[in-house]
């Protein structure tokens, strides 16, 4: 009697080998526009790099605002809303950014990331005064969108629509308050301020009161894109390999079947 069926084992085979083949093709093709996201946003460095200095002020257009423009402030420095973000690394260690409003006019202001500095770590470290220097000063920096965010497990489901800057009560803390992220949203609604809407990553010298230099050697994303498409061309491999394996099996239950239904010898 012939076997009208493929074996259970040979069918699982087949199944299995095809989920590996387009799993693996899948994840090819979003190494891909993994590379093609990361040339994009090399390019809008570039782009943003190769323009002409700008000179920031409160009438400023947003259309000027172009990531990673070099740019130039004159303002004073606003130490009383100055924020540590903290687990910003810098060479392994741990530490922060320091980010302060530069007031341009009366109450209208931008906020600059100025720095690392290393988290004080054993007992008696204390962090060290952190305010800028003294009346009108005139920074350097380059435009960001929006200050970097690091990931944070609370913020899924949080209900609270209040943000951790105002949560933290911070202008009656001795210490400027630490966070994991700002928005420039929730800045201005605990600062008062009216905010310029872009961030100034500063690279002009800037000194902490106490001489320590701010460490302003910042990291720029991830533009790497042959590293992505390397990936891609490996799950591509291995979804080849998993087409190839596929066709073996299924050759080989055809060619049974086939034997099974046409038997090439009789007995007289």
């Amino acid at each position: 009697m012939t076997q009208a069926n493929l074996p259970l084992r040979t069918l699982s085979a087949l199944i299995t080998l095809a989920i590996v083949a387009a799993v693996c093709f899948s994840l090819g093709q979003w190494q891909l526009d993994r590379a093609a996201e990361r040339e994009a946003i090399l390019e809008r460095i570039n782009a943003g790099r190769a323009m002409a200095p700008l000179t920031l002020r409160v009438q400023t257009p947003a259309a000027q605002l172009t990531p990673w423009r070099r740019v130039q402030a004159t303002g004073q420095w606003l130490d009383q809303f100055t924020v540590l973000l903290a687990n910003r690394n810098h060479e392994g260690r741990p530490g922060y950014w320091v980010a302060t409003p530069l007031e341009l006019e009366p109450n209208q202001a931008v906020i600059v990331l100025r720095g690392w500095i290393p988290r004080p770590i054993g007992a008696g470290q204390t962090l060290p005064e952190l305010s800028g220097a003294a009346g009108t000063q005139t920074i350097e920096g380059e435009l960001l969108s929006h200050i970097p965010r690091l990931f944070e497990l609370w913020s899924f489901g949080a209900a609270d629509t209040e943000s951790p800057l105002e949560q933290a009560n911070w202008q009656e803390q001795h210490s400027p308050p630490e966070l994991q992220n700002l928005s420039l949203q929730d800045a201005q609604r605990a600062t008062g301020l009216k905010l310029l809407p872009a961030v100034v990553q500063q690279t002009s010298a800037d000194r902490l009161p106490n001489g320590t230099p701010l460490v302003q050697d910042w990291a720029a994303p991830q533009t790497d894109a042959d590293k992505n498409r390397g990936y891609a061309l490996q799950w591509f491999i291995f979804a080849l390999i998993a087409l190839g394996a596929w066709l073996v099996v299924a050759w080989r239950a055809w060619q049974r079947r086939r034997n099974v239904a046409s038997p090439s010898h009789f007995k007289e």
